[in-house]
């Protein structure tokens, strides 16, 4: 998959569970895990602002791309 989440790096970069993030976005553990594991086909911008609000991140450093 060339688009990858990098979700892991910055939770721990912030000592933060996805539980944790998961209660401050208002977005069910299950959907964060999707995300989380690459499986998600789509993500709205909403949800991209309200992670990146409470990790005090870029989209950048949220998302990667990886050539094939």
């Amino acid at each position: 998959m060339p688009v990858v989440i990098h979700l892991d790096d910055l939770l721990a970069a912030r000592g933060m569970t996805l539980t944790q993030l998961s209660e401050r976005v208002d977005i069910t553990l299950a959907n964060l895990s999707i995300l989380k594991t690459g499986k998600a086909r789509a993500v709205r911008f909403s949800t991209l602002e309200a992670i990146c609000r409470e990790l005090d991140c870029q989209p950048g450093e949220l998302l990667g791309y990886v050539a094939e």
